[in-house]
């Protein structure tokens, strides 16, 4: 059995292109004891993936030349020696951008395709989904009637944001590119006020949308609209820097908030967050946010290209703003 895989054959300086990576034909071998083969069905193309491409200190080692690039994956098991898991468990990971993944047993964890579409496994219960949840209510604290902005507020992450503050009573106000976005999280996610980035004065829009100021703002996106936010946040704010997709291709250093003094004069606080922070606590929130949906509180919105041989081009959908929700490669079927 042939597996496909992209590897990464160079660091790439600025965006990525297709020349980062290489796309690789190899034979399966057979598995040993203790290990299962895996036919991954689902990628997962988050942003934090460009910042694995670096060869620099960060919280996660970097993929190095040669590897395949590392991913989340939901995948279905074809062939176990492993005691914990038998072919036909469907299992999530870190498999990486190929067809077939061999494992240990490390990092996995069986889901139930009856209980949500193994896509929803990449994103709201997922890591995008644990990332927003932790870091909105750990690390923003959000009280009921203060005002929450969300930058990148249609992606992944920013979406759920929205709606788990919007749950705890919040003002919500999104920031996204287009109106067709916009559109969206006002009338299908419950937003209270969307800003078109690509329309709009940022500052501006603000202002007329956040007219009591801002309590927590949450950051997708970094440069710019950081710097605007942080002119119109309130006293004892929170701000929670969860990305900067913004910056992530630059050649040159990355934008810091030159309005970072706005700190000190509201007494305001600006923490990062790192999914993997809060492991021991993910069944809490992938049981919260299974009740929402289910609920009819939380609305998911997947972004599902289809094609391995895509992986390149469709990666890039993130850093142009061209993903609708979640983006996730299908690379299998069941």
């Amino acid at each position: 059995m042939k597996n496909k895989q992209w590897q990464l054959a160079q660091r790439p300086v600025g965006a990525p292109s297709k020349d980062t990576w290489q796309f690789v034909e190899t034979e399966l071998d057979d598995i040993g004891d203790g290990q299962l083969l895996i036919k991954v069905l689902y990628v997962s193309l988050d942003p934090a993936m460009r910042g694995w491409l670096n060869d620099a200190k960060s919280y996660i080692e970097p993929v190095q030349i040669g590897d395949v690039m590392r991913a989340g994956t939901v995948g279905k098991v074809i062939s176990s020696k492993h005691e914990k898991y038998s072919e036909g468990d469907y299992v999530c990971g870190y498999q990486g951008v190929q067809l077939y993944g061999v494992s240990d047993g490390t990092g996995l964890y069986k889901v139930d395709p009856k209980l949500a579409p193994l896509s929803y496994y990449l994103g709201v219960l997922g890591m995008p989904g644990m990332t927003g949840y932790f870091g909105l209510l750990k690390t923003g604290e959000p009280k009921s009637g203060e005002t929450v902005v969300v930058s990148g507020a249609a992606g992944a992450v920013g979406g759920l944001v929205g709606q788990i503050a919007k749950i705890k009573g919040c003002r919500v106000v999104g920031i996204a590119g287009g109106r067709e976005k916009c559109d969206f999280l006002i009338n299908e996610l419950g937003f209270d006020a969307a800003v078109d980035y690509k329309a709009e004065k940022v500052k501006k829009a603000l202002k007329v949308a956040c007219p009591d100021g801002v309590d927590v703002f949450f950051d997708n996106v970094g440069g710019d609209i950081l710097d605007d936010v942080l002119t119109q946040i309130n006293m004892k704010a929170r701000i929670v820097i969860c990305g900067a997709i913004s910056q992530y291709n630059n050649t040159t250093p990355v934008k810091g908030p030159s309005n970072y003094l706005s700190l000190l004069v509201n007494r305001a606080k600006m923490e990062g967050i790192v999914v993997f922070d809060n492991v021991a606590e993910y069944p809490t929130a992938m049981k919260d946010i299974a009740a929402w949906i289910q609920s009819g509180e939380m609305k998911v919105k997947d972004h599902i290209v289809e094609g391995i041989e895509t992986f390149p081009d469709t990666l890039m959908m993130l850093f142009k703003g061209e993903n609708f929700g979640k983006l996730v490669l299908k690379v299998g079927d069941e």
